[in-house]
């Protein structure tokens, strides 16, 4: 297993993660939102900087062709946000096979998403979820020494057996020694902004706005169009402390004062001490800047699901309310700092018809920092509405499936083909 004394990955521990491939397993946090509804819609929404009344005035949305709110793609998929657990009994009893992690001690990072969306959810439905490991990955570390993709799929659906979408996300595994030897952010600077920069970035945030109810027709794309920019930043911790307002705290479930104290009594690996000698949670990296120069760091930095939401939001204003994001995928390249802002753009790389018959482009994008760095590379696919083809035909969950058990097994079967 994980050498918990000096956070190096073995064999052994390797072996023993590649052994829960496959079975179904309970989340390890709660659903943030147990039945969504226009109020969840509109605090995701806001929580990542989107202002489409398609997610938040219910009037407007009756005026779309969905003919009501909806969710905005981020709601489903993401962290812990929506679905309850749909274990069997028989998948139940074998939890005892998944208990602790093979790998503990060893440094965890959310290092890339691929999600899909197959229809919208519509408000006050319970939603159901199905989540297993599906891949392990030996991969050389950036920080040198050994490193593991750890692959996790989950498919969701809601009590009137709507299936909704479905992710992979993978959590790279690195030997903590190795990350701190390597110092490879010494480097980094924060520059401060002065008055002239801020007004430069207000200006960019006045010129944004969504597309709405104009269509954006297949017909009139054409390759190297552009998608955005929008502008995210300059990040502060007061964006990160709104963004778990909307979005949760996460997997690790993290919880004040009692509830902090029966968190720590479940995984008291993930509290550490602070200054003051009290226990608080190792997620604080992103919000206590001397935390976070313990890890390597200059200062605090975001979450790789913050920006995958701001992708989400740049393919959401430019696509408008009659086209449909079908895929993401996306890689957290590198960090995004208190102090970075992020411009969030791209470009059409191709029009065509998606399995002969559905109105698409495929988009190439980027979150690019005020230094030129290319922190998050993504790829999108929108099927959008056509004067030839007609409105938007919602894809097909894999394998044609009707049910969230099928959706998932072929979830997981595409992960294996893709990856073989």
């Amino acid at each position: 297993m994980g050498d918990r004394a000096t956070g190096t990955i073995t064999d052994e521990g390797v072996a023993r993660l590649r052994a829960r491939i496959g079975i179904p397993q309970p989340y390890p946090a709660p659903p943030h939102y147990r039945r969504p509804g226009e109020d969840a819609f509109r605090h995701v929404a806001w929580s990542y900087g989107d202002d489409n009344p398609l997610w938040s005035d219910p009037g407007y949305a009756a005026g779309t062709r969905w003919k009501g709110s909806i969710a905005p793609p981020a709601l489903v998929g993401g962290d812990s946000l929506i679905g309850e657990d749909a274990l069997t009994e028989a998948e139940l009893e074998r939890q005892g096979e998944l208990k602790g992690d093979p790998l503990r001690g060893v440094h965890a990072f959310y290092a890339a998403s691929e999600r899909e969306w197959w229809a919208p959810l519509t408000p006050d439905h319970r939603v159901f979820r199905r989540t297993a490991l599906v891949g392990v990955v030996d991969k050389p570390s950036e920080f040198g020494g050994r490193g593991v993709q750890e692959w996790t799929a989950q498919a969701f659906r809601t009590d009137d057996g709507t299936l909704l979408g479905a992710q992979y996300r993978m959590m790279f595994r690195t030997e903590r020694e190795k990350a701190r030897e390597r110092k490879k952010y010494d480097d980094v600077v924060i520059e401060p902004w002065d008055e002239d920069a801020i007004a430069d970035l207000d200006a960019r945030y006045a010129a944004e706005r969504p597309r709405g109810a104009e269509p954006r027709w297949w017909e009139d794309v054409q390759v190297g169009d552009a998608v955005g920019p929008l502008v995210k930043g300059p990040l502060t911790v007061t964006d990160m402390v709104c963004w778990h307002v909307g979005m949760g705290m996460g997997m690790y479930n993290v919880a004040p004062l009692r509830l902090a104290y029966k968190n720590r009594r479940r995984i008291p690996r993930f509290y550490h001490s602070d200054g003051l000698g009290v226990p608080d949670v190792m997620q604080r990296v992103h919000w206590d800047p001397a935390f976070a120069r313990k890890s390597g760091n200059p200062t605090t930095f975001d979450y790789g699901r913050m920006r995958e939401t701001w992708l989400i939001h740049a393919c959401t204003d430019w696509m408008g309310d009659d086209a449909w994001l079908w895929r993401l995928r996306v890689e957290f390249r590198r960090f995004n700092y208190v102090g970075d802002v992020q411009y969030v753009e791209g470009e059409v790389t191709r029009r065509y018809l998606a399995e002969g018959e559905r109105p698409a482009v495929d988009v190439e994008l980027r979150t690019r920092n005020q230094r030129g760095e290319i922190t998050s590379p993504a790829t999108a696919t929108i099927l959008l509405p056509s004067r030839e083809h007609g409105p938007v035909r919602l894809p097909d969950p894999p394998g044609r499936a009707t049910t969230l058990e099928a959706a998932f097994d072929a979830t997981i079967e595409r992960f294996a083909r893709e990856r073989s």
